[in-house]
């Protein structure tokens, strides 16, 4: 796990099969999707709070990776209040849009699914190396390797476009151009690494393909990625917090199926 940072590295979360952090994250999102109530998404939320500690992330690691969800789950709570179906007492009329309790309810129900969806997925995968994840997707879960070998070179490349625009931003400056619009130096450097992008693709298709990587022949591994008592574990753990959330939204009495 070289891509990681050492407290994270020797957390117990990232020693764990990357195919099971997948299976734990799908498996929350799947039981949070299946109604819309407050209490499934407090529980699990808190539930999922605890199990972050485990994550090996300091507090700027944190807030600096979940950033865009805090900021976008209150929008999307914001907006299903404002515009949302209207049940209830009329709390307030503001022209455009009217408030009920319904649909201030829904508002914080969604806001709190969002972040109980979100927040395991990322942690999760910021204790997860790339080269980790492509040998258990294509070891474990069995996906063809040039599927995975293609997604795991172009996840490796996305550190290099951060360079690069960089790059081309000083480049640009340097000679003055696109500097009185920002709208067309955006334009204009985006066009840049697109360009520039292509042309890496095509050379590591190329070299890839030279190499052997796009060979129907069935692959040998450098590292093995096996499954064991640490993965069901955290499975057993991710399935709990399913089970728990479910459990106490069905004894509130709040759990809706929207699939009846």
């Amino acid at each position: 796990m070289t891509g990681l940072i050492p407290a994270v590295r020797d957390s117990a979360i990232a020693r764990v099969n990357p195919v099971a952090k997948l299976a734990v994250a799908v498996l929350i999102s799947v039981t949070l999707l299946l109604s819309i109530d407050v209490v499934s998404a407090s529980v699990a939320l808190l539930l999922v709070g605890i199990l972050l500690f485990w994550s090996g992330l300091d507090a700027r690691g944190f807030w600096l990776r979940t950033a865009p969800l805090w900021l976008a789950a209150p929008f999307a709570g914001l907006t299903t209040v404002l515009y949302g179906e209207d049940s209830g007492a009329v709390l307030a009329s503001l022209g455009f849009a009217t408030i009920t309790e319904g649909s201030l309810a829904l508002g914080v129900a969604i806001t709190l699914r969002v972040l109980a969806i979100g927040l395991p997925s990322i942690v999760l995968f910021a204790t997860t190396d790339p080269t980790d994840l492509a040998d258990g997707l294509a070891q474990v879960l069995k996906l063809p390797s040039r599927f995975v070998l293609g997604g795991l070179a172009g996840l490796r490349m996305v550190g290099l476009f951060v360079d690069d625009w960089r790059a081309l931003g000083q480049a640009r400056r340097a000679r003055g151009v696109g500097d009185a619009n920002f709208f067309a130096r955006f334009c204009s450097q985006a066009f840049a690494l697109l360009v520039l992008a292509i042309r890496r693709g095509s050379k590591l298709a190329t070299a890839m393909e030279a190499k052997g990587f796009g060979s129907d022949l069935e692959r040998t591994w450098a590292r093995p990625s096996t499954v064991g008592r640490p993965e069901l574990l955290l499975v057993l753990i991710g399935a709990g917090i399913a089970g728990v959330s479910i459990t106490a939204a069905v004894l509130a009495g709040t759990w809706q199926f929207i699939l009846a």
